[in-house]
């Protein structure tokens, strides 16, 4: 037994796992704000341009709950649901789906902007000064392979 806790432990306390721990917290999160950006600012927009519809409570009802009479009308989804009637809520469906694209569009902007700044990055690091391979002579002023113990110019000896 206590090999096995040692051995979760060691799982557990990894960064790869905390880094995992973290990232489903802060996905958590962020699905919150997307999901409230999508229905308190674009769904609005889209109830305007579908003539003042409320777009996530659109639904169809496909059997009316017991003791209900036939072509009642229901105010709302929840009202729909309350009552017990089975409903087919396309409204919610279509913002879930708005929702997911957005949260794709959002990642995707969010990796491929780290992968940029990778890349720079990167380039810093190759564009590090190579060492010099040559250097001038101090009697001609002549340029010489730096490794050269005579000028290959003025035939002058040079000193390291």
């Amino acid at each position: 037994m206590k090999k096995f806790l040692n051995e979760f432990k060691t799982f557990a306390l990894r960064g790869n796992v905390i880094d995992l721990a973290v990232g489903v917290i802060i996905g958590g999160a962020f699905q919150t704000i997307v999901k409230s950006m999508v229905d308190d600012l674009i769904m609005p927009f889209v109830g305007l341009a579908t003539g003042g519809i409320n777009f996530t409570d659109q639904f169809v009802v496909l059997r009316l709950a017991e003791g209900v009479e036939a072509g009642t009308k229901y105010a709302s989804l929840t009202a729909a649901k309350e009552a017990g009637a089975t409903v087919f809520a396309y409204g919610s469906f279509i913002t879930a789906v708005i929702n997911f694209i957005i949260m794709a569009i959002v990642i995707f902007l969010f990796v491929k902007g780290i992968n940029n700044l990778h890349k720079l990055g990167k380039k810093k690091e190759e564009e590090a000064p190579a060492a010099p391979t040559t250097k001038v002579c101090p009697f001609c002023k002549s340029e010489i392979a730096i490794e050269a113990t005579r000028c290959a110019h003025c035939t002058s000896e040079l000193k390291e």
